[in-house]
């Protein structure tokens, strides 16, 4: 028997199926019918059904069913943050300035008092 809790393991097929049994549970939660979240995701009522069994995926769909169902932080995951390396942040570091200069005093004119 597959592990469901290990996701790497499952068939891309378990991963569609995995996806429609989310968006079914969440559409359930929120008292919501397959036409009335179908209506407002923009798509048609039979391609959500699919959807939900698994047989179908598209990711445009996915993005409006998780946007209809204020899901769409479950792809959060998907954002990348660059990151500097360390060589990179040395660098950085080195080109900072590390003490402040002298400032040097203005010239006295001489007086005529």
């Amino acid at each position: 028997m597959m592990d469901k809790n290990n996701i790497s393991l499952m068939s891309d097929a378990a991963l569609l199926s995995t996806i429609g049994e989310f968006v079914r549970h969440h559409r359930l939660e929120q008292n919501k019918t397959q036409s009335q979240l179908a209506e407002e995701a923009g798509i048609n009522r039979t391609t959500l059904v699919e959807f939900e069994q698994g047989k179908r995926s598209n990711t445009l769909t996915l993005i409006q069913l998780l946007r209809a169902l204020n899901q769409l932080q479950v792809l959060e995951a998907f954002k990348v943050e660059r990151q500097l390396s360390p060589l990179q942040l040395a660098k950085l570091e080195q080109s900072q300035r590390q003490r402040a200069s002298k400032r040097k005093a203005p010239e006295r004119t001489s007086s005529d008092w």
